[in-house]
């Protein structure tokens, strides 16, 4: 395979390169992820890999591990099909959730990701805030969000849909309904898909993201199935994430359906998301307003006057109050990985002290 067309561009840091070259490795990029194993495109082809014993000794977090989209250095083993990953290297992006559970952990969904189309069904299933917390995390990642509209023949109102849309993407965030059905729209997205580019495909399950995978690569590769009658939603299908190179030379990164959506670290996220209530905020008599009832508050006025939709401060709030109770707990997180950090150097150092 040939690194560029899979995704190498200026944006990757080249030190790397020179340390491919002095340390005898590939480079490989993370196709898809077993348990523990990972299956990496290279130069050689498609190889099966699992990282070092001391990649796994010195990885405190699942941040520190592979994810799919990661560029990483290898050493190959081509005749076995087989390579032995070292080291991963800086992202330039990363759309990344709090893992689901109790845990307080980064779950990265795809790294190094030009483009995020949050794939979103036109039908009953709409839904505002759940677009707005897709939002958030595209902007924290570092990569482009494009809101695709899917399954439009099943809409009756498009245009109203597409006007509820738009009035909550700030930032010039295109929005644009297709049909897989009618193969209708798809135009629109092939400035996205340009060669060597990355695109991930984000969304809640059976919103239609294995079909457009099926379209745009022109067989079916992602298993498909019917909408369920009644209440027109999709029955969730892909099961793990993949990346798949398109016949234009673009690569595609296909995720699970999210049944829920936590955040993780988003503070700048939230502020391109929620632009318009920030440039209210910067009216309000107080800096430290909390847009509940203070006197001279412009969030609150914008409501009043119509120009402000309540459900948006509503949410607003709810994600800040999310984020900064994640904050609290990966602080005490850190503290944790910190301590576990020294334990693990003064295992080494006791160690080597006992071969002298």
């Amino acid at each position: 395979m040939n690194l560029t067309n899979i995704g190498l561009t200026d944006k990757i840091n080249h030190d790397f390169l020179t340390q491919r070259q002095t340390e005898e490795m590939i480079i490989g990029r993370v196709a898809l992820e077993h348990k523990h194993m990972y299956r990496v495109w290279t130069e050689h082809g498609e190889l099966l890999c699992e990282v070092s014993g001391k990649f796994n000794f010195e990885a405190i977090s699942r941040e520190d591990y592979p994810a799919v989209g990661d560029w990483v250095m290898l050493k190959s083993r081509v005749d076995e099909g087989k390579g032995t990953i070292y080291s991963v290297m800086p992202r330039f992006s990363k759309f990344s959730r709090k893992s689901a559970g109790r845990v307080t952990e980064e779950q990265i969904v795809a790294a190094n990701v030009d483009t995020v189309f949050l794939v979103n069904s036109l039908n009953d299933d709409l839904n505002l805030r759940r677009i707005e917390r897709y939002l958030l995390l595209t902007w924290e990642s570092g990569a482009n969000p494009v809101i695709v509209l899917s399954k439009a023949d099943l809409c009756e109102n498009i245009e109203a849909k597409i006007r509820e849309v738009e009035a909550i993407a700030f930032g010039g965030v295109p929005v644009i309904a297709i049909s897989a059905e009618m193969n209708s729209g798809i135009e629109q997205l092939e400035p996205y898909l340009q060669p060597g580019k990355t695109i991930a495909l984000l969304g809640s399950s059976g919103v239609g993201k294995s079909t457009l995978t099926n379209l745009l690569l022109g067989v079916k590769k992602q298993a498909v199935k019917e909408i369920r009658e009644g209440d027109d939603k999709g029955r969730h299908t892909t099961t793990h994430r993949e990346m798949i190179l398109l016949p234009n030379g673009s690569v595609l990164i296909d995720t699970p359906g999210m049944r829920e959506i936590q955040l993780w670290e988003s503070a700048d996220g939230l502020t391109e998301t929620f632009s318009d209530i920030d440039e209210l905020a910067e009216m309000c008599r107080f800096r430290d307003c909390k847009h509940r009832d203070e006197p001279g508050c412009a969030v609150l006025k914008g409501i009043e006057e119509g120009s402000l939709d309540s459900g948006r401060l509503r949410s607003y709030n709810k994600l800040q109050k999310e984020l900064a109770y994640i904050e609290r707990k990966a602080d005490k997180r850190a503290q944790t990985e910190e301590q576990k950090k020294w334990k693990n150097i003064t295992k080494q150092t006791r160690q080597k002290k006992k071969i002298k």
